[in-house]
């Protein structure tokens, strides 16, 4: 199970933080991921981090903006976002699978249930 949370409200040029707490199965030796769903757009692909963190990707629209890491010590995955932009706005989904190649492509195992940025221009 994953639960995200740290979504809300910020001007653009501003920073958010979300983090995804895994537990249950999902905690154990999983590849994790954000995805984020724009109005009337499909879910998209934003980051993911191998099970060690030692490998990290990116989508080209938020890289060096955006920062994945996790704590493994606390089943926690983080989503670190400067410069914010209005397209960032978006509900961001957290992801796990047991490989990194199927996550970065969206076939995930589990998903949380979200959490909402809204970046105001």
């Amino acid at each position: 199970q994953l639960q995200a949370s740290g979504g809300g409200l910020v001007q653009a040029g501003g920073s958010l933080g979300l983090s995804c707490a895994a537990s249950g199965r999902t905690a154990g030796s999983y590849h994790m991921g954000w995805f984020r769903q724009a109005p009337g757009k499909e879910r998209e692909f934003v980051t993911a981090i191998s099970w060690t963190g030692a490998s990290t990707y990116y989508a080209d629209s938020v890289k060096g903006r955006f920062t994945i890491s996790r704590d493994n010590a606390k089943n926690t995955v983080y989503l670190q976002m400067l410069s914010l932009k209005p397209e960032d706005t978006a509900i961001y989904y957290c992801a796990a699978q047991q490989n990194v190649y199927l996550l970065r492509r969206g076939v995930v195992s589990s998903w949380g249930q979200g959490t909402e940025v809204t970046v105001s221009s």
